[in-house]
């Protein structure tokens, strides 16, 4: 694969960064809930597990070894796409097949078996199923726009003009999704600060998109529609409010999602908070433990989420996820805000 990957075209760009393939966005949001899917099915194994007299590894064992599988992939997705080698993407389409299909084996046997839907094992499969396969889909459809395996003509990539400017160091709309996320590809700019005072050179030129110019342009382009619209009819003016949404609504309703987002995460708090609470109670008032019989290992939902240490994970996971919602949402009001007055 490394031979045969090293004969695509590269793109040759300044800068330490990359170009996204088609369905970037999707395939991160996609790989971190395969990642959380696998942690609940690793959780409920354990949980399992625990209630046996015999310990019984085939309950999570496997769940572990799919959540490093899916970890690995998703870092060989990003060095793949750093390098510009989409033929190596082959190995991870063969990979989601096989994932595919034997999900899907254990899906119709949980079904022969007559595993109930309301079980959690049962529930956990299926949307792996489904995770797996949109994976799949997502692969495929990189195979059909960048037309690397079956077409005589691959697809030539152009880097953004920012990226061939060593002069632009803001990169957020280059790096993946991860790093938009966290900031992390702020840390080296970070890192001289902390070393030497940062001067203009340093923070360098803006983008082309958050540009003055570039976004007056917009804004105008959607104000002379407006007055295209209103033109036969005499009693009506064009909208300078109704120019603005038409040219900067998208990233105001991003922001708007991402902060109702946040704020429905922060119900999770007092929710497992009260469960964990609930939880230590019930363990001092039953001091006497029961045990599944192995035969019938499955997990209800509602088994599941009364166990405080699944509580405890998913409090965590819920506080992360909230603040890096609403770290999102200030940085979309934030730039849109910027590009906005540049604009007016």
């Amino acid at each position: 694969f490394p031979g045969w990957g090293s004969q695509s075209s590269k793109v040759q760009i300044h800068h330490n960064t990359w170009l996204h393939f088609p369905g970037h966005n999707l395939r991160w949001i996609l790989t971190f809930t395969l990642l959380f899917v696998h942690v609940c099915e690793i959780a409920e194994g354990i949980v399992s597990d625990t209630q046996m007299k015999s310990r019984h590894l085939h309950l999570f064992l496997p769940a572990i070894m799919g959540f490093v599988a899916a970890t690995v992939s998703i870092v060989y997705y990003h060095n793949i796409e750093t390098s510009n080698f989409p033929k190596l993407l082959l190995a991870l389409f063969l990979y989601w097949i096989m994932a595919f299909v034997t999900k899907t084996i254990k899906l119709v046997r949980y079904c022969q078996d007559g595993v109930p839907f309301s079980q959690l094992r049962f529930c956990i499969t299926g949307i792996m199923v489904i995770l797996y396969g949109l994976l799949m889909a997502v692969e495929i459809n990189v195979i059909r726009v960048r037309r690397y395996v079956f077409f005589m003509n691959p697809q030539k990539v152009k880097p953004p003009e920012d990226l061939q400017d060593l002069g632009v160091r803001f990169l957020q709309p280059f790096v993946n999704l991860l790093s938009k996320a966290t900031y992390w590809w702020m840390n080296t700019l970070i890192i001289s600060a902390h070393k030497k005072p940062v001067d203009l050179k340093a923070i360098g030129k803006l983008p082309i998109a958050m540009r003055a110019l570039t976004n007056y342009v917009c804004l105008k382009e959607a104000y002379e529609e407006q007055k295209k619209k209103v033109a036969d009819q005499p009693n009506r003016s064009p909208s300078i409010w109704s120019a603005m949404y038409s040219a900067f609504g998208r990233p105001i309703l991003l922001s708007s999602t991402f902060r109702y987002l946040a704020d429905l995460l922060g119900f999770a708090g007092p929710l497992c908070i009260s469960g964990i609470v609930q939880g230590f109670q019930n363990t001092t008032n039953n001091t006497n433990t029961t045990e599944k019989d192995p035969s019938n290992s499955y997990l209800s939902s509602e088994e599941f989420l009364r166990n405080v240490y699944v509580l405890a994970v998913l409090l965590f996971l819920a506080l992360i996820l909230q603040r890096t919602f609403l770290q999102a949402s200030y940085y979309v009001t934030t730039e849109t805000g910027i590009n906005l007055r540049g604009a007016l």
